[in-house]
């Protein structure tokens, strides 16, 4: 909600000079910074030093950003210190916290939350005290009306935006729940993984069903053979296109990053989603605190569950710099990290967004070349994917063998995508958007436990397309079996539920994306939960047929059972084969040793991922919006891995 909607609190604010200003533009776009000297006058009268305003002036011209805003965001002066004196200076009552049960939730009320301004409060016995929060810039329009009309004052207290903000976070707490749950639901119910099987889609499913099974116990051979054509067809696919990423990677040629912009930084909102993370938690603030980019124009939320005391409490002892603020999502179904994002959603005050998991370590320059490639490329461009690279491959064969994977998908298939503007399921952290953009296509599905494969997936429906970045994120992968087959089950889930809703209307997704890109579609999330399923069937139907040839005669094998043979063992040595190589491309001498020899137990890595999907199915019918919760700690390996060249 912005001012204008508050009908009745428009006319106060305005009388009284509290309507927001604009941000500035930079320093180089202005003849005389008049606002950002009348402030310098304004702070040296509180008895600021002249050096430390020069110093911020000049970060304040820098960024078009304002005096006060430089002057909060390094520290310089304390918030509440500051409110309190501008509260002083006005002859206003100051309220260090505000009681949100005095606070009415009105229509719209979370646009407070980008820009505190003004909220009113009812209060017992008494008439509504409009509080404020009042700034340099606006402090002399406020004096003025104040003079002119003193009464006013028994109608207003000043606060600080910190203040504000907590209390209406609380006040309207639980109906932004009810809207964080209901919104994509609600306004694009197709697009939603709430409801599995949508309708005739569930009729359509269990009369395909019912006719297999029927034709499975009447013509059992040729039923068989259909389906191990067309799995191993598909199979087949899923090989090719990765073939086709590793030959675009070899014959690639380094690419420039974009040009530095000589322009004020935007806004960039960082969220953070955590969960029974307090281990964790002085790792994140340090690689938070590293970011390169003005600490005045970052809005970090900290996203957790209102009843994860430990994580809370690890924040409130971590010492937050002003740029950091923790939202507290209230208990209540589905507890999911998409539904965490998008309750802070509405309070997002950044042009530009990108999402971090607690354990992850940024490269400090990310945000800057994100923004860099945003200006450059067309507007179309909503998202874009910083590589995710694992750090601690010596620590066991699982984790050697995903960071391997994630070689491969994140440096060679995604860059590929993108540059062939193919759909592009995204990664779960270290994805940056547009904003407007991500609000507009309706946020993440709090039913969907991949939301990044389907969000990165509605895009490309709505038109929209994304591209990559060579600054990376790096993290360490589960090093047990159980971690990493929970992690695993939850991603399939995720997949499927993906691959459904989208499958809801194929008519409509071949329209929306055009039949080329719904093709690929098709082989990157349905081949790749087919082809899983089906592995352990295919090796069991290539050891028989093998069986076969060394124990019975050579012609116990017919021709048919001995071309579909080939294809399987085509198919399988191909998966095998393409997934080492992708991996090996995207890494540098040191990651490849680091895996060493282990790439040999790619086999056994196979199967514990179809063991995976299979669980997935199951956990999709019982308990489909679980949330399997990855246990983190702190990193036990150092980032060896320099930026991906011709990301970007």
């Amino acid at each position: 909600m912005r001012l204008a909607e508050y009908p009745d609190d428009i006319a106060f604010a305005t009388a009284i000079g509290i309507l927001p200003v604009q941000r500035m533009p930079p320093a180089e776009d202005r003849q005389v910074p008049a606002r950002l000297m009348a402030e310098a006058r304004f702070f040296r009268r509180l008895g600021l030093s002249k050096p430390l305003i020069s110093e911020m002036l000049v970060q304040a011209g820098r960024h078009g950003t304002t005096l006060e805003a430089e002057l909060l965001a390094s520290g310089a002066i304390a918030q509440d210190i500051y409110y309190e004196a501008l509260a002083e200076i006005l002859g206003l009552p100051f309220l260090r916290e505000l009681d949100s049960s005095q606070v009415i939730d009105l229509p719209g009320a979370d646009s407070q939350l980008v820009e505190p301004t003004l909220v009113r409060l009812h209060q017992p016995n008494r008439a509504p005290v409009t509080a404020i929060v009042p700034s340099a810039e606006r402090i002399g329009n406020i004096q003025e009306h104040l003079q002119s009309c003193p009464s006013l004052r028994t109608m207003m207290v000043s606060t600080t935006p910190t203040a504000m903000r907590a209390a209406l976070w609380q006040a309207g707490h639980s109906r932004r729940l009810r809207e964080t749950v209901d919104q994509l639901f609600g306004g694009a119910p197709e697009c939603s993984a709430r409801i599995t099987l949508w309708g005739r889609q569930g009729f359509s499913i269990g009369m395909a069903l019912t006719l297999l099974f029927m034709l499975l116990i009447t013509q059992p051979e040729a039923v068989l053979l259909l389906l191990h054509i067309l799995l191993g067809l598909f199979f087949f696919a899923t090989v090719v296109i990765r073939v086709m990423a590793f030959l675009a990677k070899w014959q690639e040629k380094p690419r420039l990053r974009p040009a530095p912009l000589h322009r004020r930084r935007p806004v960039y909102s960082v969220f953070v989603a955590l969960y029974r993370e307090a281990a964790v938690v002085p790792q994140l603030i340090a690689t938070l605190n590293r970011l390169e980019w003005p600490a005045a124009c970052l809005d970090i939320k900290l996203i957790c569950e209102a009843d994860d005391r430990e994580t809370l409490d690890a924040l409130a002892a971590a010492g937050l710099g002003p740029q950091y603020e923790v939202v507290a999502v209230p208990p209540g179904r589905p507890r999911t990290k998409p539904k965490a994002l998008t309750y802070a959603l509405g309070a997002a005050r950044g042009d530009y967004l990108v999402i971090y998991d607690a354990e992850d370590r940024i490269d400090p320059l990310q945000l800057e070349e994100a923004w860099r490639t945003f200006e450059a490329g067309p507007p179309n461009i909503a998202c874009l994917q910083a590589p995710l690279i694992i750090t601690n491959a010596r620590e066991s064969w699982i984790s050697a063998l995903f960071a391997l994977e994630y070689a491969g998908l994140f440096r060679v298939l995604l860059p590929r995508l993108a540059a062939a503007r193919m759909p592009m399921p995204l990664g779960g952290t270290s994805n940056h958007f547009r904003r407007r953009v991500l609000q507009d296509v309706g946020g993440w599905d709090p039913y969907n436990v991949t939301e990044d494969a389907d969000l990165g997936l509605r895009l490309y429906r709505r038109g929209y397309r994304c591209g990559v970045l060579s600054r990376p994120t790096y993290e360490e992968a589960p090093t047990e079996i159980r971690a990493w087959l929970g992690q695993r089950t939850r991603w399939f889930k995720g997949w499927l539920q993906t691959w459904l809703v989208l499958m809801r209307r194929p008519s409509q997704l071949v329209k929306d994306m055009g039949l080329g890109p719904s093709l690929v579609f098709q082989v990157l999330v349905g081949g790749l939960i087919l082809s899983s399923l089906a592995h352990p069937l295919i090796l069991a139907y290539v050891g028989v047929i093998a069986w076969r040839f060394l124990v019975l005669e050579a012609t116990a094998v017919g021709p048919l059972d001995l071309t579909l043979f080939t294809l399987d063992i085509l198919n399988i040595a191909g998966s095998y084969l393409v997934f080492i190589a992708l991996g090996r491309i995207g890494m540098n001498r040191e990651e490849r040793l680091a895996v060493g020899p282990r790439w040999l137990l790619t086999p056994l890595y196979w199967l514990l991922i179809s063991r995976a999907a299979w669980r997935a199915v199951v956990e999709l019918r019982s308990n489909p919006f679980f949330w399997n919760k990855t246990a983190h700690r702190p990193a036990q390996t150092k980032e060896h891995v320099k930026a991906v060249p011709g990301a970007g």
